[in-house]
């Protein structure tokens, strides 16, 4: 199974997302490649909000650090983001690389291949915080098209991973297990119920209305508004 995993900070061995994530990657990796990044170093600019992706991806300002990310996302098999909850959100870099993929969401132009592939968000707290910070990054993994996401959100009662009691670390470890098991099955199936919806909702609106353009020959292109569908 390849995978891209997206370190939502550049803390390694003190973070319990880090250290989390290690424990998928001895369950679903396999041998095979594991392309990593660790914000904010490997993509460290804001959006700019000037629309060029819109039209053509090549043209975003941040194109260098953002093209490599993308290109490893689409090889991936599996795609992992994690983040620690910052005031009850993801920190500030993960958003910013978010907001960078706006143009992939399904109202604009989804990536088809981001349909059959699975994503992972990994998200800890020290007490509070992890639903609502968990939704800024499942959001753009349904958005983006991707067919099925799991989550492991979990409170781990520290600031550092070797505070973290072995109690916890036992029950998270359980947890990682049945996770990647559910991960293993799932590869290759189609999307879940919820992303179809938002696929048929976002082909009625283009088909429509044509905001932009540009989106709508996109879907043309794909053959989506002739009943083709990506997966």
């Amino acid at each position: 199974m390849k995978i891209t995993v997206i370190y939502g900070t550049s803390r390694t061995e003190k973070s319990s997302t880090y250290n989390i994530a290690q424990q998928f990657l001895a369950e679903l990796a396999d041998g095979d490649p594991v392309t990593e990044f660790h914000l904010p170093k490997d993509m460290p600019a804001f959006c700019t909000g000037c629309f060029n992706c819109f039209s053509d991806t090549t043209t975003c300002p941040h194109y260098k650090y953002i093209q490599p990310i993308e290109e490893a996302m689409q090889n991936a098999d599996l795609i992992i983001i994690t983040a620690p909850v910052y005031v009850f959100h993801v920190p500030g870099q993960v958003k910013a690389l978010l907001d960078h993929f706006g143009c992939r969401w399904m109202g604009h132009k989804p990536n088809p291949q981001m349909f059959r592939k699975q994503a992972l968000v990994i998200i800890t707290a020290a007490k509070t915080g992890m639903r609502s910070a968990g939704k800024d990054v499942q959001d753009s993994f349904d958005w983006w098209g991707v067919g099925r996401t799991y989550s492991f959100k979990n409170a781990v009662l520290a600031g550092d991973w070797t505070e973290v009691t072995e109690k916890s670390r036992a029950a998270f470890a359980q947890e990682v297990t049945k996770t990647a098991r559910k991960i293993r099955r799932q590869q290759g199936a189609g999307p879940r119920l919820k992303v179809r919806i938002l696929f048929y909702l976002m082909r009625f609106v283009q088909k429509k209305y044509r905001f932009i353009e540009s989106d709508a020959a996109y879907w043309e292109e794909n053959g989506w508004f002739a009943g083709k569908k990506p997966w």
